[in-house]
């Protein structure tokens, strides 16, 4: 089991975590069970810090209300990190400074995991994309584990899960960034955007940590790439990995794509990674496009990409077949909440970006109602003006956002636009403002955290003021 792995490498070592939220935790529990040394420091205060006495009755040493100026020392072995503990935090930095290795959980999995890991990333899609491929292995009877940034620790789920499974992880650009050896059999990239310049910033460095994923495979590796993203066009140049290519619009030498209303993969006939598809076609259809469960344009390319990722793993076409009939989405991805006096709301609370945006906008003919918002990252929102100008009839805003999106509404030439103070608000408003026929679209386009704690909270609120309708006069 992992942990044994984790003695050989952890045992006896001094190892600081820094953030105590939940991988934060886990991650500590299990370095203190393979034998390290564990210190867990939060600036929080101690009474918002969760599960401080099991912590300690586990042996590990933890500090809350600040970071200690001897926190880090020369006897510091290894510094685990929250991947949005930004690089600028005093103890990163002294750590960076003496020369402790700084890396996030993500690592700390790969060391324990006896189980190959499948790692999605990407700007948009990847907790659909790696729900969907979790699905598709489990229907094939591979014993996934799904784990990482959507929502269950990483290395909680490494040091328990045996060689036979899989270990599905997604895994953000936070995450990556802090990865020294880790190498997934199968990586995939969904796509890259504009997101998280706040953190990175600079494009280049969002770039880089994204490629962390691919940076140790070697062509033995999968690597599956969105063919028609340019920037995975790119990175592939960079890597030594086997690539299998999706694409909605053209035909690839080698993975998926859309002939004639389906869904076709082609599998590798050449090198390292052809012996895994030893006993397939070198061409099949897997899915009629009018068959697939999941909603909108933009999630075809999370099919496609799913699909190589599933085949690549060992999945049967038959188990891909069954899941994809089926599988209509995951909570806060253009999830439909109910229908209302002839008017349909969805919740689309992950879109924090204005790409995700726009891909939920586009998914509809119907006139929309549109609610956005939120954490003001520098994002001057222009390339949402002609999507707003084609499918939005009203536009109501909230947050740090609120005046920039008024302004881009304006631009749009979009005649209703109004400033709410919270989502509740703008629930109410666009209830009197919406026509039977017209959908109310939740999807901010930004982040959460200027008001709420998560998109998770954000999009339970907005379900819950729009289950209130119902009852309300």
């Amino acid at each position: 089991m992992g942990i044994e792995r984790g003695k050989q490498q952890y045992k006896g070592k001094q190892i600081v975590v820094l953030g105590m939220a939940k991988s934060g935790a886990a991650a500590a529990r299990v370095l203190a069970e393979c034998g390290a040394t564990v210190t867990l420091n939060d600036r929080k205060p101690e009474e918002e810090c969760e599960g401080v006495a099991e912590l300690r009755a586990a042996g590990i040493t933890v500090i809350c209300g600040g970071h200690p100026d001897d926190l880090i020392h020369a006897g510091i072995d290894l510094v685990v990190k929250n991947p949005g503990i930004p690089y600028e935090a005093p103890p990163v930095q002294a750590a960076l400074a003496a020369d402790v290795p700084v890396v996030t959980e993500v690592e700390i999995a790969y060391q324990l995991s006896d189980a190959p890991i499948i790692g999605i990333t990407g700007s948009n899609g990847k907790t659909t994309t790696t729900t969907l491929i979790g699905e598709i292995l489990d229907a094939a009877g591979l014993s996934p584990v799904v784990a990482g940034n959507i929502g269950t620790p990483l290395s909680e789920q490494a040091a328990h899960i045996t060689s036979e499974q899989k270990l599905v992880a997604e895994l953000s650009s936070f995450q990556l960034k802090g990865t020294k050896t880790f190498r997934p059999e199968i990586g995939c990239l969904l796509n890259v955007y504009d997101a998280h310049l706040d953190y990175h910033k600079t494009k280049e460095d969002y770039i880089q940590s994204k490629q962390h994923l691919f940076n140790n495979q070697d062509a033995s590796n999968i690597a599956v790439l969105n063919y028609d993203n340019s920037f995975c066009r790119e990175m592939a140049e960079r890597i030594e990995s086997s690539v299998l290519w999706f694409s909605s619009v053209e035909e690839v030498t080698q993975g998926s794509f859309v002939r004639d209303g389906a869904v076709v993969f082609k599998r590798p006939v050449a090198g390292p990674s052809a012996a895994r598809f030893a006993d397939a076609p070198t061409e099949e259809e897997i899915i009629r496009l009018d068959e697939i469960a999941l909603p909108g344009a933009h999630n075809l390319e999370n099919v496609l990409a799913a699909v190589c990722v599933a085949r690549a793993a060992g999945a049967s076409v038959e188990a891909l077949r069954r899941v994809l009939c089926t599988f209509s989405g995951v909570e806060h991805r253009l999830e439909f909440v109910a229908e209302i006096d002839g008017v349909k709301y969805y919740n689309d609370s992950k879109a924090t970006n204005p790409e995700a945006a726009s891909r939920a906008l586009t998914s509809f003919t119907a006139p929309i109602v549109w609610i956005g918002g939120g954490l003001d990252r520098g994002i001057d929102f222009k390339e949402l003006v002609p999507i707003l100008r084609q499918h939005v009839k009203a536009a109501i805003v909230y947050g740090q956002t609120a005046e920039k999106l008024l302004d881009r509404a304006k631009d749009a030439g979009i005649i209703r636009a109004e400033r709410v103070d919270t989502v509740t608000d703008a629930v109410n408003e666009a209830h009197c403002i919406a026509h039977p026929g017209d959908i109310v679209l939740l999807s901010p386009a930004c982040a959460s955290w200027d008001m709420y704690k998560s998109f998770e909270e954000r999009g339970v609120l907005f379900k819950q003021s729009v289950h209130k309708l119902k009852t309300s006069p």
